[in-house]
This record gives structure tokens, sequence and C-alpha cells, in this order.
């Protein structure tokens, strides 16, 4: 029987393998998670508003009436090409069709250094990281009281200004000016900056510039700072550094949210020296117009790890609406080689982008269709629980959304594992204290 092997399980990886359901292969999903995570909604996971079991599913559960289908966790290490075999962490995987759906991290433009102080958003490691952060520093302001010195702990930089970065900006706004504000006894969370960064000229740059100014808009109206044609230059435990035109101005500050790029995969980087393919700047391996590599039809890329050119000649943007119909796309070119038939090239059906601001907010723009405001919103909504993959989950997040804006509350809002934190000290220093705080499963 033909052996397929889909590294990863995400929109590509899973779409991939749900297609083929029925088909006569030997489908091998290989994760080093168990897991499928909905990546769009974990900013919401980051903010308190929604629990990690509510946008994330277990690879098996899902999969699980697809006998065809076999479920690995493990790691990738490494390709034989020549002799059609992935070597795992724990072992050596043999395939007929190899489908490379492994997504793409954080990209700090050569600074990985600045990781350990601006955590990106790409996980649910990630998401609840950043939740701790942002509870801790109002938790800290509240030792210090209302004070000079707990001002960079309530002050929030977000660096990037694409659709997770501003969704952030929003949602933070959102939990100090609402839920947050008659919680505390010292401070008054409304009182926190929330400065979102972006190098470029605009935000969400990518949108039409109606809605990309009205995003910037509303985002001021909930009490974002929206700096544009800023750089940060340096980033560390206390402060960021940012260049506005031909000034440095640093900013003192606990919490560092990065937004601001994505790096594929090392696995592209890996396959690419092993079969000779080329790689572009942000890591991704190029491929044909079957999303084969050159050489290699039987090695296919999908998702965010692969450069694939769209109708307009450009590479299509790292999405999951692009990796959900490569995956399907792929299954379909394996399923068209087994029968003898022939596959015309991937064609993305672009049905349009949308971004969610916060305060029933959002800005949309559906193939040539621009909403703004409330039906924007509930546009976003729909099309966001209609994407997640189980059925029990939509219910779960609709209600406790629903529950979140009729109430202000974000239930989840739960400082959880074990870091390193930033302890006051005395006026002008802090010190470094290992400290651990209870875990929880939410």
């Amino acid at each position: 029987m033909h052996r397929v092997v889909i590294v990863g399980g995400g929109f590509g990886g899973l779409f991939a393998a749900k297609s083929f359901r029925g088909v006569p292969v030997d489908v091998t999903l290989v994760d080093r998670r168990n897991h499928h995570l909905f990546q769009p909604l974990l900013y919401q996971v980051a903010t308190g508003g929604l629990s990690p079991a509510n946008i994330a599913a277990p690879l098996r559960a899902l999969l699980k009436r697809q006998q065809n289908v076999t479920v690995l966790l493990d790691e990738v290490v490494g390709f034989e090409v020549e002799e059609r075999t992935v070597i795992l962490r724990d072992g050596e995987l043999p395939y007929d069709t190899l489908i490379l759906a492994a997504g793409s991290s954080h990209s700090y433009f050569g600074h990985d250094e600045w990781g350990k102080f601006a955590p990106g958003l790409k996980s649910i490691e990630n998401a609840t990281q950043i939740r701790r952060m942002i509870l801790y520093a109002f938790e800290q302001a509240e030792k210090l009281g209302d004070c000079e010195l707990a001002r960079p702990w309530m002050t929030f930089v977000i660096v990037g200004a694409g659709p997770t970065g501003v969704e952030l900006a929003g949602a933070i706004a959102e939990l100090a000016h609402q839920t947050l504000r008659a919680d505390f006894r010292r401070i008054d969370p409304r009182r926190a900056r929330i400065l979102l960064v972006e190098a470029g000229n605009a935000v969400l740059s990518h949108y039409p510039p109606k809605l990309s100014g009205r995003a910037k808009v509303d985002l001021e109206s909930l009490g974002v700072e929206v700096w544009t044609g800023a750089m940060v230059t340096d980033v560390d435990h206390q402060s960021v550094t940012i260049r506005r035109g031909d000034q440095l101005e640093r900013i003192e500050t606990r919490a560092v949210l990065w937004a601001a790029g994505v790096q594929a995969s090392p696995l592209a980087q890996m396959i690419g020296e092993a079969t000779g393919a080329a790689v572009d700047r942000g890591g991704r391996v190029v491929v044909g117009p079957e999303l084969t590599l050159p050489g290699h039809p039987e090695i296919i890329a999908i998702g965010d790890m692969a450069n694939c050119l769209g109708a307009d000649g450009k590479p299509l943007p790292a999405l999951a609406p692009v990796a959900m119909q490569q995956g399907e796309y792929a299954a379909k070119l394996v399923r068209d080689r087994l029968s003898g038939d022939e596959t015309p090239p991937f064609r993305y059906h672009d049905w349009g982008t949308m971004a969610t601001i916060g305060g029933f907010k959002a800005v949309a723009d559906l193939r040539g269709f621009r909403l703004t405001g409330l039906i924007a919103w509930l546009t976003w909504l729909f099309v966001h629980l209609m994407q997640i993959v189980q059925f029990e989950n939509r219910v779960l997040v609709l209600v406790q959304w629903a529950w979140n804006y009729t109430t202000r509350n974000r239930s989840a809002r739960l400082i959880t594992g074990e870091d390193v934190v930033l302890v006051p000290q005395e006026p002008g220093g802090v010190r470094l204290e290992e400290e651990a705080v209870p875990t929880s499963h939410s």
C-alpha cells in the first residue's frame, strides 16, 4: 500500500490527513505535540479570554475514525531523500510520498537573544507565558502602589502591527480598561500604557488603506498608542529601545510581546539542503506549481514552510486558509497519481482577510466587500467558529465568548507555570528571583 508521511499536525497537515479518508493509502502523521491548535485564537488565551482546551484538540481524537491514519508523537531530525526515509528522534519512517507541513516560528530579524525577553505567540506555551507576564505585571504594580515605580509594570509594548499585534493590543486594552478596572485597590489598571509599535507606515499594512486607517482609529479609541515608522533596536528584561526617525527612545517596561515576523520551521532549510531546493530569506523552501520540490515529485511542502507563488506572482501569505487549501490539494495530488489522473497546478482561492480589534470592532476585506465595526466583528466571529475543528469546541467558545462580552469578564486569567520573574526591590531597581507559581491545567 502507498505510504504517505505527513510532518506537522497544524492546518495543512490535518487537512491533508482528513482528505485521505477512504483512500487506499497508509498515512502516518508525525508531530512533536499531541494536539491540533487553532492559532488564530491564541491571543484570547494570552489575555485570559479563553482556556487552552477551548482552541486545541488531540490529534488522535480528530482522526480516530480514519483507520488508514496513524498518529506518532515524535520529532523529525533529518531526511534520507534517496532512501525515502524520514529520520525521527526515536527511529525511522519510510515513505512513498512525503508531505511537509511543519509551520513556522518567530523571527527576531537576527536578534534571537530578544526572544527570552519578548515572547512571540505561536503555541499554547507561548500564550500561557504571555498571560502570566501580563497578569503578573499588574500584580507587581499593586505591590508598589500608584507611584512612578509601578509605571514600567503597567507599560505593555507590542512589536508588530499585523493581525496578531493588533488583536493582542486590543485585547490587552479591554483587559486593563474593563475587566480588571475594579479588581485592584492600590492601582487603577485603566492607567496602563499599551503601545503598539510598527516599523512600517501603517497598521495592518496588507489591508486596503481605508481598513488600515479604521483599525488605527479603533485601537486609539480603546486607549492604545500606535507608533508607525518605529523600529525596535534593542530589548532587555527592563526596557525596549525604539528608533523613530533620528531619535532613539528607551521605554521602561516589563512586558514586551513580539508579533513582528515569522520564520519557517528549520525543517524547510533541512529539506532544502537534502534536495538542493532553494530556500528564501524567510526560511521557506521554494516549491513548484504542484507544491512539490524540484526533482523530487514525491516531496510536497505546504503551509508556512513553503514558498508558493500566487496568481499575482508573489508568494502566498502564511495564513491558515492557504495551509488548509494546500493540505487538501496535496491529498488530491496523491489520489490522482494513484488513479493515473492529471492534477492541475495549485490555485489559492482567496476569500478575504479579517482582524478583530476589540470592543465589537473588527475590519474585514472579503473579496472586495470591506466591512468595519460590529458587522465585521460578527463576520469574524462566525468564520472563526466554523473553522474550529471540533463541534464541542465551537459550542464552548461561543458560550464563553458570549459570557465574557456580556459581563466584561475574562474567566481564564490565571497565573500558571514556573518562571524567572522580576520582583520589585529598592527604588530604581529590580532583582531576579526564581519563583514557583502553582501550575493549573486550565
